[in-house]
């Protein structure tokens, strides 16, 4: 139910254009002001650097990031979001939310209190 929940929540990822995955290491680029090193792009989607790698990889071929080298040391590999990603992050977040104002619209006003008050609880403790 939860995966079909995120899943549905867009259409751009009901449709599997852009994995699960792969759209959060898009927010996390967009909310950076400055490039990721592939070390921090695993260590924020806690998978291993290989696991990123084909992550960012699939996204450069969509045209969604960029790679690119540290200016003072080359061996880093700067992983940079394009204007066509931050584009897909917006549409989904648009997508996202009109979809749980939707759902939203099936329960009672007080069934809604209750389903905020819950995340507003939990929220403070997810891990970030």
């Amino acid at each position: 139910m939860q995966r079909s929940f995120v899943l549905n929540l867009s259409k751009e990822l009901s449709r599997g254009n852009v994995s699960f995955p792969q759209y959060l290491l898009l927010c996390f680029l967009a909310l950076e002001p400055e490039p990721l090193t592939m070390t921090a792009v695993a260590e924020r989607m806690r998978h291993t650097t290989a696991a990123a790698t084909g992550i960012v990889d699939r996204l450069e071929k969509l045209g969604y990031v960029r790679r690119g080298h540290e200016p003072k040391d080359r061996r880093k590999i700067l992983v940079h979001i394009t204007p066509l990603g931050e584009q897909l992050v917006q549409r989904v977040r648009n997508d996202m939310a009109t979809t749980l104002v939707g759902l939203m619209d099936h329960l009672e006003p007080e069934e809604q209190t209750t389903w905020l008050t819950i995340y507003e609880k939990i929220f403070p403790h997810c891990p970030q």
